[in-house]
């Protein structure tokens, strides 16, 4: 089953690495028996639908998720194999999609308006004329 990461991006199932293995949890009898745990392994690095850029921004932006080059997503909430594996390949989805996205623009530095500087000034003016008049001198005449 491939995994559809947005409109442009398709990634085939030959890519995807799936393991099983028993999972703790909730299950009750069967627990023992089935291999509800699923691990899912993309590597990156080796994908032919991933072009050369998207790569390298994918490795970047992931650094922190990646193992060798390889998104490792382990899944066992579920009790049924199944569930787990429509819940990785979600992830999987979710963190492509995350990782792919443009970095946000740079914010250009600009200076204040003269008018914001003096409404500014003002506002500072006028807050220590308060607190100028709040403050009880005592008079000279006593």
């Amino acid at each position: 089953m491939d995994l559809t990461v947005n409109s442009h991006l398709v990634i085939p199932s030959n890519e995807l690495k799936w393991r099983f293995s028993k999972s703790s949890g909730p299950g009750g009898q069967g627990v023992n028996k089935t291999d509800s745990k699923v691990e899912l392994i993309f590597d990156i690095g080796h994908s032919s639908v991933i072009g050369h850029f998207h790569k390298k921004r994918l490795l970047e932006r992931l650094e922190n998720r990646c193992l060798n080059g390889c998104i490792n997503i382990v899944v066992s909430e579920e009790r049924s194999q199944y569930q787990n594996r429509q819940l990785a390949l979600a992830r999987l989805a979710d963190i492509l999609r995350e990782g792919l996205k443009a970095p946000p623009k740079t914010r250009k530095a600009t200076k204040p308006t003269r008018a914001s500087q003096k409404r500014r000034f003002d506002a500072k003016k006028r807050r220590s004329a308060l607190k100028q008049k709040r403050q009880s001198k005592p008079s000279t005449d006593d």
